[in-house]
């Protein structure tokens, strides 16, 4: 990389491939999940994500760019763990809780990676971009936030609760 310039459209690559992986992820995700609003959150971030997808897609073109995809390390392990973590949990009481954890990784590494691209788009002066990308790190932290809800208000306690149980 030279530039920033050369920075942001890397780094916008590792992105769309990052937004297309989740898609057969968050299938895995809501397939899996136990408890009914857990399940609708996976549905609807997965129609968000492909939303996210068309929209990094649309960037790339608006700059007279082919839309390209490059493999992103940290998705793919993120991906690889949750998984593992349907696998462990898969007919256990943690399984929602196992989901949201895995989840919230993901939107971690989103909410990170979409920042600093808005906030590179907004200094090279990439203005339709800077607005698609805020667009997209808005929707990522209100998921999380939903995650989070979920977590404390659900699947952290019952959880807890069934675990105990069948420890009993």
């Amino acid at each position: 990389m030279n530039t920033l310039e050369d920075l942001f459209w890397d780094a916008l690559a590792d992105m769309y491939y990052a937004e297309e992986q989740q898609i057969e992820s968050l299938q895995k995700m809501a397939k899996a999940a136990t408890h009914d609003d857990l399940r609708s959150a996976f549905e609807s971030h997965l129609v968000e994500t492909e939303e996210h997808v068309h929209k990094v897609k649309q960037i790339f073109e608006l700059s007279g760019r082919r839309a390209k995809a490059k493999p992103c390390l940290a998705m793919l392990g993120i991906i690889d763990e949750t998984e593992d973590l349907i696998s462990d949990n898969k007919q256990s009481p943690t399984i929602n809780a196992a989901l949201v954890y895995a989840a919230e990784k993901a939107e971690y590494y989103e909410i990170a990676s979409y920042g600093g691209l808005h906030e590179w788009a907004k200094l090279l002066g990439h203005d339709d971009a800077a607005r698609l990308i805020g667009e997209i790190l808005a929707e990522e932290k209100l998921v999380d936030n939903k995650l989070n809800k979920l977590a404390l208000e659900h699947c952290n306690p019952t959880a807890k609760t069934e675990s105990i149980k069948i420890a009993a």
